[in-house]
This record gives structure tokens, C-alpha cells and sequence, in this order.
């Protein structure tokens, strides 16, 4: 090998070696950059979460000064560039799901109060086994710690990425139909004035005194949007329904304010319910869907009358035959 061959040899020898060397100096600027970022943006929810201590609880609430359990992380989220969906089953559905012991500072928790089954309510993870959640029972956004309610934990989502592609991005909501949204919240919110109307089967329906289940929903109907169902009972309200607007026989396709209607009652265990075809059920009863798994309803006087229920892993999902709205 000549002297000059040797020099040309050891050019691009030198030249390879530090492009390699920029390469992975490089990468790894990029993969420190994408950790940072990430740690950033759990830092400000993490942040943003404790700015909230104290703010009211309200059912369905995004902010920004009441929340729901789910609106909480919704609003929060929003502030940091991050759209993610605004009910607990929807949010449990989606994200990228983390093991119970690696869970961290700005993921998302979900609970359930029997500890098994589908969550009922949920709260975001700030670091050193401490969450916050809006909490009905307290009537505010606090702080607990995640060590006291690990039996109640059901499953951990998170929705920041890092950028390398190993975990699922945020998902994008989807364009909501905010008509119908409107026309829901009017309804829970007038079915919600009658809270506590003890329950009377068969009600007249000349007054607000008393009420069955079909006379509730009713009200909520005329008095919430103007809409006159007739005052049959819940069986009439299932055939106006599917004369007059969209009905589903899908409970994951159910939207806020919809009618629930429900066949007989045979138990409380989902066994009770074994073989049995909804569709060729009567229907006997009718609720008004809230959202976040739960239902507005009425269905005795030992319940105490018009009341927020949960819906999932209840024998209400197990004797659930259609739902939907009469518009």
C-alpha cells in the first residue's frame, strides 16, 4: 500500500467514525429530548391536578372551577395539549395500559368501590403514592393515598407519550354532535330537580307529588326539552322513541340523557339472567343514561325515590333491553 492510499484509507476511516459518533450522540440528544419532554408534560399535570385541591365536585363537570371524576383529568389534560375523552369508560377503554407497580406521575387511575368489575371512579397519579380525584362523597377535588385504596384499583391508563412509538398516542376525540349534547345535559339536569320525589306506582301524573318511572322520565322530557312523550308508561315511551328518534340496543352506544329501558327484575347475580333473550322481554321499567356509568332514575319507595344509580355490573346492565332519545 502506497503513502498515499494509506492517507485516503485513514480519511474515510476518521470521517465514518465520527459520523457514527454524531449519529449516536445524536440519538441519543433526541431519546434525552423525548424523556424530557415526557417527564415535562407529567410534571404539569402532576402540577395542575394539586393547583385544583378544593374545587366543588359536580357530576359531569370539566372546569374550571367544578369537576366530575372524569372532567377532572379531561380539563387537565387539555391544558397541556393532550385531548383525551371525557367519560371513565370511555378513558378506560382507551391509553396505553400500565402495570398496577409502575404506575406514574400523571397516569390515570381507575377505580372501582367493589374492587372487581368496571371502574366507578377515577383519579390522576401525582407521584409519591399520592392521587387526587373529585370526589362526590366530599364534594371536592382532594388528595389520597394510592396505598390506601389499591383493593378498589382496577386498572391504570396512561396518555402521554414518548415519542419512540412503544406506547399508543393519545386518542383524538371525536367530533362530538354538540346539539345532542346540549339536548342531554338539559335533561339530566331537569331530572335532576326531583331528586328525592318519593316513588309511587302507577302515579297520576297530575302532579309532581309522587312518580313512578315512566312519570319521571316524562317530566324530564317536557320539562328539560319541551318534548311530550304522552303519558303512557314505559312501554309507550319505547315505541315513541323508535317512531320519533334513534334508539340502540348497544349499551356502549348509549349518549347522555337517553332513555334506558329495562325488562323485569329476576335477581341480582348476572347467573340470574343466564339464557335469557332481551329482546323478546317485556319491557317494565325506563331510566334516563347520565354518563360515567350511571342512571337517573326511580323504581321504589325503599330506595328512596328519584336517585343516581350505577348502571355496569349491577342487575341494571344484566336486564338492560334498548335505550335511546326522542328526537
Amino acid at each position: 500500500m502506497t503513502k498515499r492510499d494509506w492517507i485516503q484509507k485513514s480519511t474515510v476511516a476518521v470521517m465514518l467514525g465520527t459520523s457514527l459518533l454524531m449519529f449516536a450522540e445524536n440519538g441519543q440528544a433526541a431519546e434525552a429530548s423525548d424523556d424530557s419532554q415526557l417527564s415535562g408534560k407529567s410534571e404539569q399535570v402532576a402540577a395542575l391536578a394539586q393547583s385544583l385541591l378544593g374545587k366543588d365536585y359536580k357530576y359531569g363537570a370539566e372546569g374550571p372551577t367544578q369537576f366530575g371524576s372524569a372532567g377532572l383529568a379531561t380539563y387537565i389534560f387539555g391544558k397541556v395539549g393532550v385531548t383525551i375523552e371525557d367519560t371513565i369508560a370511555e378513558l378506560y377503554r382507551s391509553g396505553k395500559t400500565v402495570s398496577k407497580d409502575q404506575v406514574k406521575a400523571g397516569d390515570l387511575l381507575f377505580f372501582s368501590s367493589k374492587g372487581t368489575g368496571n371502574p366507578n371512579f377515577m383519579g390522576i397519579y401525582v407521584g409519591n403514592d399520592r392521587f387526587i380525584y373529585s370526589s362526590q362523597g366530599e364534594d371536592e377535588v382532594v388528595e389520597k393515598r394510592l396505598s390506601a385504596y389499591t383493593g378498589k384499583l382496577v386498572g391504570v391508563r396512561s396518555f402521554l407519550t414518548d415519542g419512540t412509538g412503544t406506547s399508543n398516542p393519545a386518542p383524538v376525540k371525536p367530533p362530538v354532535n354538540n346539539d345532542a349534547e346540549s339536548k342531554g345535559d338539559k335533561v339530566i339536569e331537569a331530572g335532576k330537580k326531583y331528586l328525592g320525589t318519593p316513588y309511587q306506582y302507577g302515579s297520576t301524573r297530575s302532579n309532581k307529588d309522587t312518580m313512578d318511572c315512566s312519570e319521571f322520565t316524562m317530566w324530564a322530557y317536557r320539562d328539560g326539552l319541551g318534548i311530550d312523550m304522552g303519558r303512557g308508561g314505559a312501554r309507550s315511551q319505547a315505541n315513541y322513541v323508535k317512531q320519533h328518534g334513534h334508539y340502540t340496543y348497544d349499551m356502549k352506544q348509549l349518549k347522555k340523557g337517553d332513555l334506558v329501558f329495562f325488562m323485569s327484575y329476576r335477581g341480582w347475580k348476572e347467573s340470574d339472567y343466564k339464557g335469557v333473550d332481551p329482546l323478546k322481554q317485556s319491557i317494565t321499567h325506563v331510566g334516563i343514561y347520565m354518563g360515567d356509568d350511571k342512571l337517573l332514575q326511580t323504581f321504589s319507595k325503599e330506595s328512596g325515590g328519584v336517585k343516581i344509580t350505577n348502571f355496569s355490573d349491577t342487575h341494571w346492565e344484566y336486564r338492560f333491553i334498548m335505550g335511546g332519545r326522542p328526537y
